[in-house]
């Protein structure tokens, strides 16, 4: 008994040690930023000049759940609902999505890709081909499917923290 609690309070001691060496958090914002900056150079290079990388997510999931509530979209996104309003706004100035108000009750919004939104989505897609390209570079399978279930522990790990609180 004594030493097997001895042998998990050296382990919860590694652990902590672990985490305090590591930078993973800034990684993630750094690989973020310069993503961001390479995939809106894609996205022109295969003729998607209409919006940016930002609302091409908002596109993204849309293409595969068109005619959803805000709040759906808002959850599938990521993206805060007041950050998701301008953008949608932003996106409906141009052209490619508009919103569909229930007329029973006028809170109920539903977000619809227009025709023109529609016919991007093949350029999105192999715009999105090349990004994936570039980012698993030098990665083997099994590398990637381990980085993206590391990746999906990460956030589900932060997705609990802020429904938690």
């Amino acid at each position: 008994m004594t030493i097997v609690l001895y042998s998990t309070i050296l382990y919860k001691k590694e652990v902590e040690l672990l985490i305090e060496q590591t930078n993973g958090g800034f990684l993630i914002s750094k690989i973020k930023q310069i993503q961001g900056r390479i995939f809106e150079k894609i996205l022109i290079e295969y003729g998607i000049d209409q919006f940016n990388g930002a609302q091409g997510r908002i596109l993204f999931v849309l293409w595969e759940h068109d005619n959803i509530p805000i709040t759906e979209l808002s959850h599938k996104t990521g993206l805060a609902k007041t950050t998701l309003t301008s953008m949608l706004d932003r996106l409906e100035g141009s052209g490619h999505i508009q919103r569909v108000y229930n007329p029973d009750d006028r809170r109920t919004v539903r977000i619809r890709l227009t025709e023109t939104a529609k016919g991007l989505k093949d350029q999105y897609n192999q715009a999105s081909e090349k990004m994936n390209e570039i980012f698993y570079e030098g990665f083997s399978k099994e590398e990637i499917l381990a980085f993206d279930k590391s990746l999906e522990k990460v956030l589900n790990n932060l997705t609990r923290q802020e429904h938690y609180k």
